[in-house]
């Protein structure tokens, strides 16, 4: 059956030099190690202010390899976004966009090399919303992406910011679906340890991201949005009875923005698949249906799914959910054609 994985992330063998940019130390460096010419082995270093940020494999930017590892896992499809931190929310608004137009045409190259295996979200400088607007643009008109990949928060402004709403408008305008994933999350300087904001950071900012745009208004303003969210919507699935609850009984501090119950976006926004436990995802199912929910693996990083679908298939789901959740919201919700991912 087809699988199409919206969750993967990519990046450029190399990155631009921003060390002449003021603040440039912040811009990700990469240093390449035990690397071959080819780049299709060896591992590399994700530099900021001169520490390092992350180890990466070539995984990461060969695509040879990565595919390899599609094969090896029956994977289709990939759908390519950049890896958050690349965001670059804090940053001048023109370097930002340089580097979100470096990244955004390395995955329209990718993709246009192999259509039938690749499909692309951009990256926007969420930070200037004119110039997120008119990459956003480049991004569906040329370059042919499905839409962009953006963050939980710019620089701590929620996603209900009054600022962000013309980026939400413009994105249903183009019809461009928008992938929102965790990043920078809140409440980081009490999790300095055990790995904890990715553990308990990241749940928690996905659902804070979900109830600004739904308390805000920003979903029932905007109806034709296509927006999904990673790692399965965060702690938003798990607490959306305390949610509803909390709307219902103090409509006062709850329903200031939108008078509309959060109940009613369960079947207006897609998830991945991304929970790591089968009765969560049997949970996913039963309260928003197959056709929210998507294959997403968050390839290549340890804390996604080693074998993409697995997931899934060991939940014992009838083929016609099991298909759903492969391939067919990810079609939905991207606006892809199956055929091109047949042949």
């Amino acid at each position: 059956m087809l699988k199409i994985d919206v969750h993967t992330h990519i990046l450029p063998e190399r990155l631009p030099d921003f060390s002449n940019v003021p603040g440039g130390e912040r811009f990700v460096r990469i240093e390449h190690q035990n690397s071959g010419s080819s780049g299709a082995s060896g591992t590399a270093r994700m530099i900021i202010n001169g520490s390092l940020f992350r180890e990466i494999e070539s995984n990461s930017w060969n695509v040879e390899t990565r595919l390899a590892d599609c094969e090896a896992a029956g994977v289709a499809v990939q759908v390519l976004s950049t890896v958050p931190v690349m965001f670059s929310y804090w940053a001048e608004p023109d370097p930002a966009l340089e580097l979100a137009r470096y990244l955004n045409d390395h995955i329209a190259e990718v993709v246009a090399a192999r259509p039938a295996r690749f499909a692309g979200l951009g990256t926007i400088p969420m930070q200037s919303p004119d110039l997120a607007i008119r990459e956003l643009e480049r991004c569906v008109g040329d370059l042919g992406l499905s839409g962009v990949e953006i963050g939980s928060n710019v620089n701590g402004a929620n996603l209900d910011s009054p600022e962000l709403f013309p980026i939400f408008e413009a994105a249903a305008s183009l019809d461009a679906a928008v992938f929102v994933h965790p990043w920078e999350m809140a409440g980081s300087d009490r999790m300095t340890r055990y790995w904890l904001p990715w553990l308990v950071g990241m749940p928690a900012e996905t659902s804070l991201a979900i109830c600004s745009l739904i308390f805000g208004g920003v979903l029932e303003r905007l109806p034709a949005l296509r927006i999904g969210f990673a790692h399965g919507g965060g702690a938003f699935p798990a607490t959306i009875g305390r949610i509803a609850h909390g709307f219902d009984v103090r409509p006062d501090l709850c329903a200031v923005s939108n008078d509309v119950s959060p109940r009613e976006y369960l079947k207006r926004i897609y998830l991945d698949s991304l929970v790591h436990e089968p009765r969560m995802l049997r949970y996913l199912v039963d309260l928003m249906g197959p056709d929210r929910i998507a294959l997403g693996s968050d390839y290549p990083f340890p804390l996604g799914e080693a074998h993409p679908g697995e997931l899934i298939d060991s939940c014992g789901f009838p083929e016609e959910t099991r298909a759903r959740l492969l391939h067919g919201t990810a079609l939905e919700w991207l606006d892809l054609p199956a055929g091109r991912f047949r042949g």
